[in-house]
């Protein structure tokens, strides 16, 4: 059995390698994955944010298309950032809140890290010839006191940079008191688990070193003639929150937040002006930008959705998405908005791989779907094989009040969320009511059941897996 896996894995790798070699060209496109932490769908100006401006990031938006109804497959951070990585619901590895110490893991029923075994995007690409970096936040593993979790590179990466959030080579924040006092440290325990050099920086420039690597490294694989896959995940706009002096308002939270978003934006820009200004990579490298979830309370907006982070309200798991592609995306949608397309995080793993025209195993199956045709812009309307499902963090159970609902689907135009025992129904028309203020479960009683059952059947078949 063994035998026959290796040489299934040296036909797969080789028969990538071979197919990079078409591409040798530079026909295969660039990807790089921008992950912004804690933003919300309406904070940035290209969708309709007021408060700040945002104009590195609305370049993107005007020369790419913009995503309205773009959705990740948790609330939270660590089961986000796992169905990016993976193309899988991340509930099927035990990766349902953020990741923390070891014995919270333990009591929430949440996995150390990502198991090595789980596919990723960046070994696919990786084993098809592409260079491939993760620079920022990582939290699939290497966090608080859990030193004994795999590297990021083990993952499929040749290089990576990131916080406290992962092991490795890492950025640790130094937090600049408003009051002019010493900077105090703040690891989480990071500084403490070695495996890896430590650099400290200012809280409000952290980001810079990550684009700064980014670049390095873009630059390293252009020389080589080699595509290139990069995540960079920020660490912005997630609190705490400590802007520049001068973008700090009236120091209340929100204002804060708003400055960090500012800060952000300026810090991307040398990212995004090295590939806009470069002939080579303008025309083939494709930039993908969104938020891991939604905004922490008090902080970003999501108006007019309802809910936040932690929440399967509207608020806590839509994100904006701009895909940006000067050579790549349909030069007629170029600065346009797709307002009817309902892609979630998950998609865009398969997506990816058939745009960079590689393989993946036959046993390997996405619980996303291929929508390139729509993020490249040559297609307006795909409809969904499947509906698209969330299952709330342990730890976001609201109150015995007003519990948070545990389960969730879209489909169509249907949003439905229930409790685990099939309790408290609500049914949705998002189309009609994005808000979701109008609970129409008794008024359709036989789309309230439909839906029940597929939610029900979902979850049952991933507590199935787990056992």
């Amino acid at each position: 059995m063994s035998k026959l896996f290796f040489i299934f894995s040296f036909l797969f790798i080789w028969s990538n390698l071979f197919f990079g070699i078409c591409f040798a060209d530079g026909g295969r496109p660039n990807i790089i994955l921008v992950l912004i932490d804690d933003m919300g769908w309406s904070d940035l100006s290209c969708f309709g944010g007021e408060a700040v401006r945002t104009p590195n990031i609305d370049r993107l938006a005007k020369e790419g298309i913009s995503f309205s109804q773009f959705y990740v497959a948790a609330p939270l951070c660590s089961p986000s950032r796992c169905a990016v990585t993976t193309g899988q619901y991340p509930n099927r590895w035990r990766i349902t809140s953020y990741l923390d110490n070891r014995q919270r893991n333990i009591e929430r029923g949440v996995a150390q890290w990502l198991d090595v075994s789980a596919p990723t995007l960046p070994r696919f690409l990786r084993e098809a010839g592409y260079a491939t970096g993760h620079f920022g936040k990582w939290h699939l593993g290497g966090q608080r006191d859990v030193g004994d979790a795999p590297l990021i590179k083990e993952y499929g990466f040749d290089e990576s940079l990131t916080n406290f959030e992962g092991l490795g080579s890492r950025v640790l924040p130094l937090l600049n008191a408003f009051d002019g006092t010493t900077p105090k440290k703040h690891a989480l325990g990071s500084d403490n688990l070695g495996r890896g050099e430590i650099r400290w920086e200012n809280r409000n420039r952290v980001t810079t070193r990550y684009v700064d690597e980014l670049i390095k490294f873009i630059k390293n694989a252009d020389k080589n003639n080699k595509p290139f896959y990069a995540n960079l995940w920020t660490d912005d706009v997630h609190s705490p929150f400590f802007p520049a002096a001068n973008l700090r308002g009236n120091s209340s939270k929100k204002d804060r937040y708003r400055g960090v978003l500012v800060e952000l934006d300026q810090q991307l820009a040398p990212l995004f002006e090295l590939v806009q200004n470069n002939e080579k990579l303008r025309d083939n490298t494709l930039i993908f930008l969104f938020s891991d979830n939604g905004p922490e309370q008090g902080a970003g907006s999501s108006a007019p959705l309802r809910g936040s982070k932690g929440t399967l309200y509207e608020g806590g798991i839509r994100s904006p998405l701009i895909v940006w592609g000067k050579g790549l995306l349909n030069k007629q949608k170029q600065g346009s908005k797709n307002n009817q397309s309902i892609i979630q995080s998950t998609d865009l793993v398969p997506s990816v791989l058939k745009i960079a025209g590689v393989k993946t195993p036959d046993k390997v199956i996405f619980d996303g779907e291929d929508f390139s045709e729509i993020l490249l812009g040559n297609a307006t309307e795909q409809k969904r094989k499947n509906p698209i499902f969330w299952q709330r963090p342990p730890d976001r159970s609201g109150t015995k009040k007003e519990p948070l609902p545990d389960l969730a689907l879209r489909e169509e135009q249907w949003k439905f969320l229930m409790q685990f025992d099939n309790s408290l129904p609500q049914l949705y028309n998002i189309e009609n009511d994005p808000s979701e203020s109008k609970n129409l479960a008794e008024e359709h009683k036989n789309i309230t059941t439909n839906l029940q059952k597929k939610l029900e059947k979902w979850y049952k078949s991933i507590a199935e897996q787990q056992q």
